[in-house]
C-alpha cells in the first residue's frame, strides 16, 4: 500500500463512520428509492392500487384503465431516477473537487449556461431534436464553467471557495439576462422555452430519457474515478499536492464529467436547483466525508429527492400540478436550512 492510499484511509477513518453503518446507511436509502419508486407509481391526481402497478410492469393492458395512469407515470419516475442520480452526482462531485460547500450547477452557473444555449439554438436555428439540445447544454456549461474557474483564478490565491461561488453567481445573473433578452424579443421561443425553464419531467417521453442514460453513464464513470483526489483536496491543496495528486488534472477529468452529468439533465428536464447542492450535504451528514461513499450514495439519493418532489407535486393542487423544479425549491430551501442547524456546520470539506 502506497503512503498516500495509507494516508487517504487513515483520514476516511478519522472523519467519517465505520464501514457497517455506512453499508446500513446505502442499504436503507436503496429502500427508501424502491418506495419512491413505487409511491411514484402510486399516487397523483388518480390514485391507483398496488395490483394495478405490478399488472402493468408484468404485463400492461391499454384497455385497463389504472394500468394506463401507471404506464403514464412510468416515464416521469424513470426521468426521476435518472436526473436526480445526475445532479446528486454532479453536486457531489464539484463539492468535492473545488473544496467548495456551496459548489452546485446552479450556483457555479452551468444551469443558467446550459439554458442560453438552448435559447439560442432554438431561437436563432430553429433546433427541436434532442441530440441538438442536448448538444447545445453540454457545451453551454463547458463555457461558462471554463469561464468561471477563469475568473476565479485570478489573483494570487488561485480559484477559491468563495471566488469560485461568487464567479458562478456572477456570471449566472450575466448570462441570465442575455436569456432573457433573446427571449424578450422572440415569442415563439419564449412558449417553446417557457414548458422547459422552470424544470419538468412530464413533458420528457421514456425515449428522451432512455436516450440519456448512456451520456449521464459516461458522466459518472468520470465523476466517480476523481473520489480519491476529492478526498485528497479535502485535506487541504498541499496536502494533495505532497500526496502525488495531480490537482489540475483531476480537476479537468472532473470537470469533463460534471458537464456530461449537468448538460444532459438540463437538457431533458431543464434547470432544476438545489438537488446538487442539498444532496451531497444530507448523505455527508449520514455516512461522513468519504467521497468513495458520497458519490454513489449521492446517486442514489437525488432520486429519492426527485420522485418525493414530483409526488408531492401531484398530489397538492389535484388535477393540477406543480412542476417537480418548483416543488424541489420549496422543499429544498427549509431542508437546506434544518441541515445547516443540525450540524452541517461541523462538516469539514
Amino acid at each position: 500500500m502506497s503512503a498516500s492510499e495509507s494516508t487517504l484511509r487513515l483520514s476516511a477513518k478519522r472523519t467519517g463512520p465505520k464501514l457497517g453503518r455506512r453499508l446500513v446507511v446505502c442499504l436503507l436509502l436503496i429502500l427508501v428509492l424502491v418506495i419512491s419508486i413505487f409511491a411514484s407509481l402510486l399516487l397523483g391526481a388518480r390514485s391507483v392500487g398496488i395490483d394495478s402497478v405490478l399488472a402493468a410492469l408484468r404485463d400492461y393492458d391499454s384497455a385497463d384503465g389504472d394500468q394506463v395512469v401507471v404506464y403514464s407515470r412510468m416515464a416521469r419516475t424513470v426521468g426521476a431516477i435518472v436526473v436526480g442520480a445526475a445532479l446528486g452526482l454532479a453536486g457531489a462531485g464539484l463539492q468535492g473537487l473545488t473544496r467548495n460547500p456551496l459548489a452546485d450547477t446552479g450556483i457555479l452557473g452551468l444551469n443558467a449556461g446550459s439554458a442560453l444555449a438552448v435559447v439560442i439554438v432554438v431561437a436563432f436555428f430553429g433546433a427541436a431534436a434532442l441530440p441538438l439540445i442536448m448538444g447545445a447544454a453540454f457545451f453551454g456549461a463547458a463555457v461558462v464553467m471554463t469561464l468561471v474557474y477563469v475568473v476565479a483564478s485570478v489573483g494570487r490565491e488561485g480559484a477559491t471557495p468563495i471566488k469560485l461561488a461568487l464567479g458562478g453567481a456572477a456570471l449566472a445573473v450575466g448570462v441570465g439576462s442575455i436569456t432573457n433578452t433573446i427571449l424578450m424579443i422572440s415569442k415563439s421561443t419564449l412558449d417553446e422555452f417557457r414548458k422547459w425553464q422552470i424544470g419538468s419531467l412530464s413533458a420528457g417521453s421514456m425515449e428522451t430519457y432512455l436516450l440519456a442514460i448512456p451520456v449521464i453513464a459516461v458522466g459518472a464513470l468520470i465523476v466517480l474515478t476523481t473520489a480519491r483526489a476529492s478526498n485528497a483536496v479535502a485535506m487541504g491543496e498541499d496536502t494533495a499536492l505532497a500526496l502525488g495528486f495531480n490537482l489540475n488534472r483531476s480537476r479537468l477529468i472532473g470537470s469533463i464529467g460534471v458537464v456530461l452529468l449537468a448538460g444532459t439533465a438540463t437538457a431533458v428536464a431543464g434547470p432544476i436547483a438545489f438537488v446538487g447542492l442539498m444532496i451531497p450535504h444530507a448523505v455527508r451528514l449520514l455516512i461522513g466525508s468519504d467521497y468513495r461513499w458520497i458519490m454513489p450514495a449521492s446517486m442514489v439519493a437525488g432520486p429519492i429527492l426527485l420522485l418525493l418532489a414530483d409526488t408531492l407535486g401531484r398530489l397538492i393542487l389535484p388535477p393540477s400540478e406543480i412542476q417537480v423544479g418548483v416543488m424541489c425549491a420549496m422543499l429544498g430551501g427549509p431542508i437546506f436550512i434544518i441541515m445547516m442547524r443540525s450540524g452541517m456546520k461541523s462538516v469539514k470539506l
